[in-house]
């Protein structure tokens, strides 16, 4: 961590941290106009995205380290304001509290550009901003001419499509200014644009308190501000409210990891929003279409958690719907894998993810009508809850009459193929638990038969039936000899619970099996006839 200009190494085989100064200097009970260096409680700290072994490190001043923290060099002149009527002792003359942290006039935010070393950009907590085009020789104040004096700035982000661009949110709201300030500026601070008027989108009173370009998509910002979560896909022309199901709550930093976003919040946990795939194909067309399909990001087949780590199958509606809404799973030839419907409920919901499977309680696939994004995890699984092997499938998406369809592909969970399986061995298994089940099927039918005979008062037909009948069903007594149904499902179990090449002796067990209901089918039609 980084404080009052201190901060550790720690060696993750000795478990020892050694402690490094900036300065070394002892800040408790100082005013600020007296020290040499200036840090406050959250001193920014900077790794070079050029070279990790280069170190940033911000008081007043900007510091470098080129040997993680051995030895420091000072490469920039003060880049604050340091008004003098701040640079006290806090709560003098009456109440001094002073634990080195508490000092105005420093630096708040420090980045390095990605596209160009040596190109730094910095913003303090007493309001001015600066860059560096080559390498800390020189330094240029790029404050904005209209943003007013004294604000925090909580945030740089330098953009990760244009070099030159950046974009600053600052806040005011400790001086009794509530306004939302961000900045944007294409051409190193020489200009800036203001992207929150107080008319376009976040509200004129709701300070903010960071901000960030996706990666993936030029020009879509996300911004947290002092009461939620807000999103602009012009680059700050206009922005939408994006709270979702995390509220009002303050947002205090954004990274966008693997296509997902997550967000920290101040007090309120991290909230992670999955597959940001959806923002990143929607257009202006897609808004006003009847409804919309986005292609799906690969999902991954997995024995626990497939309801986060299944695909995730986006779509658009510009309206609330009345109609009916369905999903339908398609494998490659296009036959039915599953289907969904907003006409009926979520089935299967709470299972152990099928026949034992880890991850019980997960909630069932559901397909919601909502005006706006919907979002439908499907859990990779088929009409009888098997999971289904890797491969490519596609989605189907009807409203209304009309249809789309998508490709995606599920993959095999990289954790199960470094042990050893492989495709082949997720499809042999696929097809032996289908089998499987057919099995389970087949024998249930038989004793249907067998017991509507049991039921029909004639004894004969009763006395000839009852051997079969002993041979499927398992008495009702303590550890009785299992039924051939009972040896049925026993193997079922053993081959769906996770994802593995299954035994061979299971193979063979099943042959053993088929054999003996065959037998038993054969005997139950000589007495019942093949037709009942």
């Amino acid at each position: 961590g980084s404080c009052k200009g201190q901060f550790a190494v720690q060696d993750r085989e000795t478990g020892q941290s050694k402690p490094y100064w900036v300065g070394a200097q002892s800040l408790y009970g100082n005013a600020g106009r007296d020290l040499i260096l200036r840090f406050q409680r959250v001193s920014p700290m900077e790794l070079s995205p050029h070279d990790p072994s280069v170190i940033y490190y911000g008081s007043q001043h900007l510091h470098r380290s080129r040997d993680m923290g051995v030895t420091w060099e000072t490469m920039s002149p003060d880049l604050t304001a340091f008004p003098p009527h701040a640079q006290g002792a806090s709560g003098e003359p009456i109440t001094r509290d002073v634990t080195g942290e508490e000092f105005y006039s420093t630096l708040y935010a420090v980045r390095e550009s990605p596209h160009q070393a040596g190109v730094i950009w910095t913003g303090a907590n007493d309001g001015p901003f600066h860059i560096t085009q080559d390498d800390g020789d020189s330094w240029q104040d790029i404050t904005p001419p209209d943003l007013p004096e004294g604000g925090r700035v909580a945030w740089i982000d330098v953009s990760p499509h244009r070099r030159g661009s950046a974009y600053y949110a600052v806040y005011r709201y400790l001086l009794g200014d509530y306004a939302p300030y961000i900045y944007r500026t294409d051409d190193y601070g020489q200009t800036w644009s203001r992207l929150t008027t107080g008319d376009n989108g976040i509200p004129a009173d709701w300070p903010t308190r960071v901000v960030r370009e996706d990666p993936d998509r030029e020009g879509l910002l996300y911004a947290g501000t002092e009461f939620g979560l807000f999103i602009s896909f012009n680059n700050g022309g206009n922005w939408q409210p994006f709270h979702l199901n995390i509220g009002n709550i303050p947002i205090n930093d954004i990274q966008v990891k693997n296509k997902d976003l997550v967000i920290a919040t101040q007090g309120r946990a991290i909230w992670i929003l999955d597959n940001l795939s959806a923002l990143h194909q929607i257009t202006a067309e897609v808004t006003v279409a009847e409804s919309h399909l986005f292609a799906p990001r690969d999902g991954y087949r997995t024995s626990t958690a497939a309801h986060l780590l299944g695909p995730n199958i986006d779509y658009y509606l510009p309206t609330p719907t009345s109609g009916a809404v369905t999903l339908d799973i398609l494998d490659q030839a296009g036959g039915t894998v599953n289907s969904y419907s907003s006409a009926q409920p979520p089935r299967g919901g709470g299972r152990g993810g099928g026949f034992g499977r880890r991850g019980g309680g997960a909630p069932a696939p559901s397909v919601t009508t909502s005006a706006g994004f919907n979002r439908m995890v499907w859990d990779v699984r088929d009409t009888e809850g098997l999971p289904v092997p890797p491969g490519q499938y596609q989605v189907r998406l009807s409203v209304g009459g009309e249809s789309q369809t998508q490709q995606f592909n599920v993959l095999i969970d990289p954790r199960v193929e470094s042990g050893g399986v492989t495709v082949a061995d997720l499809q042999e298994q696929y097809e032996h638990n289908k089998t499987m089940n057919a099995m389970v099927v087949e024998v249930d039918a038989l004793i249907e038969r067998v017991q509507e005979a049991q039921n029909t008062g004639d004894a004969n037909l009763q006395r000839r039936i009852a051997p079969i009948a002993e041979q499927l069903i398992t008495a009702p007594i303590r550890y009785s000899s299992p039924g051939l149904r009972d040896h049925i499902t026993y193997l079922q179990g053993m081959t769906a619970r996770v994802d593995m090449k299954i035994g061979r002796d299971a193979i063979a067990r099943h042959e053993v099996l088929r054999v003996e209901l065959d037998e038993i089918t054969r005997d139950a039609n000589a007495i019942l006839g093949s037709g009942n």
